[in-house]
């Protein structure tokens, strides 16, 4: 018995590692079968396939969006920003961040190229365009396009994220505006199986004292954090995507804030002064419209009247080297 365990070891061995390879080829129930193998070219002009390059054998972050929208896109990247920044290095090597186009007429690989440079978009995210009828049908089969809602009504796309590993077959759809630690934790530890583990065990006597925040703190971290600070130094607010918004309340006048939190999007069709600076002055980023309401707004400034230190959560093991 003990003969034929030792023979039988090498054999499930080989027979694992084929298993593995067989998924990454694309064999598994999520693999070139499942998946379109859709031609799509980047910001820097470069042709890709969809499964053969992007995702085959790999952890990723997929999601859609446009240049042109002026109401979650942009908070969707400058969220997905700092998941990418919490990552460092390891995007582009261990894992990879796809945004796909959904208007491909109007967001041609140089447009994307700008839309990525004015939220200092790092290596290993592609911003991707193609043909919209194959764009539409991977949308589809990655489960971002209700077939109750017409692939043309661009305001109507899903807010989700796709992210997975698609050697495992494991995929998941989550919330881009997550908490930007739970999805750099998900990307980084969760989908590669734990691997990279933290070699310092956590205690519980190194964890943050926990205060309830106010509702005004919770939609800042929510809604506003992605591209704005609150007392940064010189050095972030140079990679800010918005203003700083330490002492915003003392420096504008109320009723202002109140309407630009509510209606970003028609003060700025209506080309209110400051609007319009702000707007040039971030490198053409539009507020979005957040669907704030007036007791929102209120929580919302009354909390950066009197801003409390944030407390952060404790960061997982997530910028160590590949293994």
């Amino acid at each position: 018995m003990k003969r034929a365990a030792r023979w039988l070891k090498p054999w499930l061995l080989l027979l694992a590692a084929a298993c593995h390879m067989a998924a990454a080829e694309g064999d598994g129930p999520w693999g070139r079968d499942y998946f379109p193998n859709t031609e799509l070219v980047d910001q820097d002009g470069r042709h890709v396939r969809f499964f053969d390059d992007l995702i085959a054998g790999k952890v990723v972050a997929i999601n859609f969006i446009f240049t042109g929208c002026s109401a979650t896109c942009p908070a969707e990247t400058a969220r997905l920003r700092q998941v990418q920044k919490l990552l460092g290095d390891r995007v582009g090597k261990d894992l990879y961040f796809y945004s796909i186009s959904i208007d491909p007429v109007a967001d041609t690989p140089e447009v994307l190229k700008a839309y990525a440079e004015r939220f200092h978009v790092g290596p290993g995210w592609r911003f991707l365009t193609g043909d919209f009828a194959a764009i539409t049908e991977l949308r589809q089969r990655l489960g971002l396009l209700d077939a109750r809602i017409d692939p043309q009504n661009k305001s109507q796309h899903s807010l989700s994220l796709i992210i997975g590993n698609q050697a495992t077959g494991q995929w998941m759809k989550v919330s881009p505006f997550e908490n930007p630690y739970i999805l750099a934790d998900r990307l980084g530890n969760e989908l590669h199986n734990w691997k990279l583990a933290s070699a310092k065990p956590n205690s519980y006597a190194d964890a943050p004292q926990l205060r309830t925040p106010s509702h005004g703190e919770q939609l800042f971290r929510t809604r506003c954090s992605a591209c704005h600070s609150l007392g940064a130094d010189a050095n972030a607010l140079r990679q800010a995507i918005g203003p700083d918004l330490a002492g915003v309340t003392q420096r504008r006048e109320r009723a202002w804030l109140s309407r630009w939190l509510r209606e970003p999007d028609r003060m700025l069709a209506e080309q209110d002064p400051i609007a319009s600076a702000l707007y040039q002055q971030f490198n053409q980023v539009a507020m979005p419209n957040m669907g704030l309401g007036e007791t929102d707004v209120e929580a919302l400034l009354t909390y950066l009247d009197n801003p409390l230190p944030p407390t952060a959560p404790a960061k997982p093991a997530l910028q160590q080297a590949s293994q």
